[in-house]
């Protein structure tokens, strides 16, 4: 796999998403510096992100990834619109409200809303497999400009995203045809997929800073 883009070739972006440190607390937040607050992470789903990072065995189908990447988010006006260049950071975390949002709520009126809302339902969760199509190519995008480790959790947050994608595809059809439980149990199921997704999808963006942004944003105000 080739290496990340480096970031002078993006001037939206600083390095690693975020502007470089310098002093012996390079790298750390400031409020990770001190000592930590409240129930600690579980040593097991801390070991298993640094087990993603570290496996060289996400590096080849990183390079299927990157081959679609590129193809999605070509340099020029394409790449700067996935990115975000007009909004001030990433447009990929925005837009991921959109099918996330569409999805939950189909499932919530399946459990509540009885069988006058299954129309409903239906709806949202055709409407969020549409709007999935637009967040991945930001995500694809996105996923262009991170280091190595980050990209192999990437890789791994796009394949939980597109079994869940698959997942809420077959259960709007599954509608559709007018097999409503097995739709919502097809729902049920994507829901899960999305949430380990979602899941690594914060890991990189709060944990690993992954994401554009205009450097003029990190400074203070005044």
């Amino acid at each position: 796999m080739s290496s990340a883009t480096p970031a002078a070739e993006h001037p939206h972006r600083a390095a690693g998403g975020r502007e470089p440190r310098t002093g012996p607390a390079a790298g750390v937040d400031a409020h990770d510096a001190g000592p930590a607050r409240g129930p600690s992470t579980p040593p097991a789903l801390v070991d298993t992100i640094h087990r993603i990072e570290a496996s060289e065995a996400w590096d080849g189908p990183g390079k299927v990834v990157e081959r679609l990447a590129r193809a999605v988010a070509p340099p020029g006006r394409a790449h700067d619109v996935l990115t975000g260049t007009w909004l001030g950071h990433a447009v990929h975390p925005l837009l991921t409200d959109l099918p996330l949002g569409m999805w939950m709520s189909g499932s919530l009126l399946d459990f509540i809303g009885g069988r006058s809302a299954r129309p409903a339902a239906r709806r949202l969760i055709g409407v969020g497999v549409a709007a999935a199509v637009p967040t991945a190519a930001t995500g694809l995008a996105e996923w262009l400009h991170v280091d190595r480790p980050a990209r192999r959790v990437g890789v791994v947050h796009a394949n939980a995203n597109t079994i869940g994608l698959a997942l809420y595809g077959a259960s709007f059809v599954a509608r559709r045809r007018g097999h409503h439980l097995r739709g919502v149990a097809l729902g049920v199921a994507g829901g899960l997929a999305a949430i380990a997704g979602g899941y690594l999808g914060g890991h990189l963006t709060l944990a690993r800073k992954a994401g554009s942004r205009d450097p003029r944003f990190a400074l203070p105000a005044g």
